[in-house]
């Protein structure tokens, strides 16, 4: 999954005023007519839920807005130059680079969410502007103002209900498969999902957001395996439900050696703390992920050592005072009553409290209100600079 990359972008030159004179039978200075030029466009973005990973920012990295045109004679604005519209998936934080630091400028975790991040250049002024009754025949004109370019760096964070988390091989997502339509790749063998996968379930005409959470190992919470790419998936799903295959040993990277009920519970509370331990010790920059609330999940009650020894299982963690659910993430069993337990516990979840926007702005001279730069025709030369006045 890309969810990462850096872009610049750079909106809209403002068009120039124009100078320009009338030009009529027997009034050969009939006064000015010089149009004001066109508003740059702007770079703008927005949160789009069909969008899911930033692959298409990886071969287009510098995205451009349209510049204003110049204005017209017979005092006729300018075009305006066209926005540009970014579209960027649900979950992206948004940081501009300033001096090689990144400041967070936006964080999009709702559909259609917009934001200007480029603002295009206001329109220059024509010599009609500056007409007076002193001054019927002005040479002045104002430049459109500049374009601003900036380097982002864009970063998603899915933004999900319910995050589904486990050692590789749980089943994470033949269940979000099995209650969704995501279509997740599946198969008999441990780091099947190499990125996370979101689906939609709607049961009971409630609709529901699921995250599958690439398979965690010990030490995935400081980048082992790259577990701390994927923990930070984890950070704003409002609920966590944590998905434990019973039979696969950790240590071994397979099947147990025995199927008895001591072996079992055993090694479910094992897999169960090993997680726990990396939900730890990751930093969060929102709510500590072992503060979210959780639902335990015993997988694979298909087998039949599983299901014979489901009750012996759970008492391990009802005794930490933890309720737990058995399902078959294969065929189905028993999720409907997970399902009706995790929109319960979701809808008593209070949101997820998003990152605030950095109050750092930096202006621009066109943001200014009541200065202007005024040129004089005459002082244009391309062997000096030009003068300005405020």
């Amino acid at each position: 999954m890309i969810d990462n990359a850096i872009i610049k972008i750079k909106s809209g030159k403002g068009g120039d005023g124009r100078v320009s004179f009338l030009h009529e039978k027997y009034r050969p200075n009939a006064g000015p007519d010089g149009g004001d030029g066109g508003r740059g466009g702007s770079v703008i973005f927005l949160a789009d839920e069909n969008m899911h990973t930033l692959r298409d920012f990886r071969s287009k990295a510098n995205l451009d807005a349209q510049d204003g045109e110049m204005g017209k004679k017979n005092n006729m604005f300018g075009k305006d130059g066209e926005d540009l519209i970014v579209h960027i998936p649900v979950g992206t934080l948004v940081y501009e680079i300033r001096r090689g630091q990144e400041v967070l400028v936006g964080d999009f975790h709702t559909h259609n969410q917009q934001m200007i991040m480029s603002k295009g250049g206001n329109g220059g002024k024509g010599n009609f502007r500056f007409r007076s009754s002193t001054n019927q025949i002005p040479t002045q004109f104002t430049y459109g103002g500049a374009a601003i370019e900036k380097e982002i760096r864009l970063e998603i964070k899915l933004v999900a209900d319910c995050g589904i988390i486990g050692l590789p091989n749980a089943g994470k997502s033949t269940f979000i498969n099995r209650i969704t339509k995501a279509a997740a790749k599946i198969g008999n063998y441990p780091f099947t999902t190499l990125e996370p996968n979101l689906g939609v379930c709607i049961y009971n005409n409630r609709k529901l957001v699921f995250a599958d959470i690439p398979g965690l190992i010990e030490g995935a919470s400081i980048g082992r395996g790259l577990g701390d790419e994927f923990l930070r998936h984890v950070e704003r799903n409002k609920v966590l439900v944590h998905l434990i295959d019973p039979t696969f040993d950790p240590v071994a990277n397979g099947l147990l050696g025995e199927f008895d009920a001591n072996v079992l519970s055993q090694n479910a509370l094992s897999n169960y703390k090993i997680i726990r331990k990396e939900l730890e010790d990751y930093k969060s920059k929102y709510q500590s992920l072992i503060e979210k609330q959780e639902i335990v999940v015993i997988n694979k009650i298909d087998i039949t050592e599983v299901r014979e020894n489901l009750e012996a299982i759970k008492g391990n963690f009802e005794a930490l005072g933890l309720k737990v659910f058995g399902i078959s993430a294969f065929t189905g069993e028993g999720t409907e009553e997970l399902l009706d337990e995790v929109y319960k516990v979701v809808e008593a979840t209070p949101p997820i409290q998003f990152e605030k926007k950095n109050p750092i702005r930096i202006i621009n001279i066109q943001d200014l209100k009541n200065k202007r730069f005024i040129f004089n025709i005459s002082d244009i030369d391309e062997t000096k600079s030009n003068t300005a006045a405020l």
